[in-house]
């Protein structure tokens, strides 16, 4: 399924290429599922803000998870 057709495992949202690497990054860099960054956020217990920081970080960072 392309990347442009996956949906948040929970609540269904069509996902973001980050929102799938944050996924791969934060949960199991083999997972085959997905959580929007609302979803991630709450199972985490942070703010939606906070990943996106953690994002431009590990974009930085040159994670290969995140393309610019």
């Amino acid at each position: 399924m392309a990347e442009e057709d996956q949906r948040c495992r929970r609540c269904g949202a069509r996902l973001t290429a980050d929102e799938i690497g944050a996924t791969k990054k934060l949960v199991n860099r083999g997972s085959r599922t997905y959580f929007c960054l609302d979803c991630l956020a709450e199972s985490f217990e942070v703010t939606r803000q906070d990943l996106e920081k953690k994002i431009e970080y590990f974009k930085e960072m040159g994670c290969t998870l995140f393309q610019n």
